[in-house]
This record gives C-alpha cells, structure tokens and sequence, in this order.
C-alpha cells in the first residue's frame, strides 16, 4: 500500500498530536472530515495505522528493569513456547529470530531479583532449552516512528514541516 503526501501529514499529526480530535486533524490539515476519515480507515485496514494507545510505561508501573532475553528452543516446539511466553506478564513483546536463539523477548522486572524470577519461569517452561539475558542499562533512542514517516514522505515527496517539539512515537 502507497503511503502519499497527505496520508503523510495525517500520520505525523497523529504521532505530534495523538489526542486531537478528527474535526481538528481535517482544520489542521485544511481538508473535509470526511476525507480525513476515509484515510485514517484506510490506513487502518492497511494496517499502517495499528492501534490508537495510550503508551505506558513499565517503570511508572512499578517495573524499571529492562532485559532482552534470547530464548533456545527445542526443534519443533517454537509455537507451543511461543503461546506459553504469552502467558508470562512481564514479557511485553516475543519475536521469532534468526542468530543466536530462536525467540527474542523484552521483559521488565521490579528489580533484578524478580527479573531472575521471571527467567526461571521460561527455563521451566516445555520446550525450553536455555535462555541468554541482556539488561538494558539505558534508553538511547526511544520507541520512534515520525523519523521513518519523514522518510517515507520524502519518498512520496511531501513537503517537510518542522516538529513542534512534542515527542515523536
């Protein structure tokens, strides 16, 4: 699906500003709701729009450790661990991986003790054969997605216009 030079706008809008309202995105962008709203649907069904937030953070929520643990699984159970580690609460995001293990987990933790307390409970789960962990020591460049739509507005060639300052996603 062809991202263009509005769709472009619409989404750095929506990054800039994510809690305007639909009649304000169209003011802003001086064209007819109903346009606006015909894109924003169709950029959901394409799935370039895929959720709507908030974001939240695990360290407000009591769980400021942060660790990426590889998980090896044995030949054939990738599935059976994989729905398993949705099962597991701290784990915020699982990926298949290609490299040194098989699955790539992000993990937050209260602190380092519960952090290994979580990692027990992957050893322990079927079709586990180790784990590797990787604590995150800080943030270097936060979650972002408005640099790449930049990008991809260029490629479309949409005028740029400067950031307001707010936070990027």
């Amino acid at each position: 699906m062809a991202v263009d030079a509005l769709d472009t706008r619409i989404l750095r809008l929506l990054i800039e500003r994510p809690r305007t309202s639909v009649r304000e995105y169209a003011r802003l962008l001086g064209i007819a709701r109903g346009t606006l709203q015909a894109r924003l649907d169709r950029l959901e069904r394409d799935g370039v729009i895929t959720g709507t937030g908030p974001f939240l953070s695990p360290a407000a929520l009591g769980h400021p450790v942060l660790a990426f643990v590889h998980v090896e699984v044995t030949q054939g159970h990738l599935d059976e661990v994989g729905d398993a580690l949705a099962g597991v609460p701290e784990i915020v995001e699982a990926f298949s991986i290609t490299g040194g293990g098989d699955l790539l987990t992000r993990v937050v933790a209260r602190d380092a003790g519960h952090l290994e307390d979580v990692i027990q409970r992957l050893i322990q789960l079927p079709g586990v054969v180790r784990t590797r962990t990787e604590v995150a020591l800080r943030e270097r460049v936060p979650h972002r997605l408005l640099p790449l739509v930049e990008a991809v507005g260029r490629a479309a060639g949409a005028p740029q216009e400067s950031g307001s300052g707010a936070h990027s996603r």
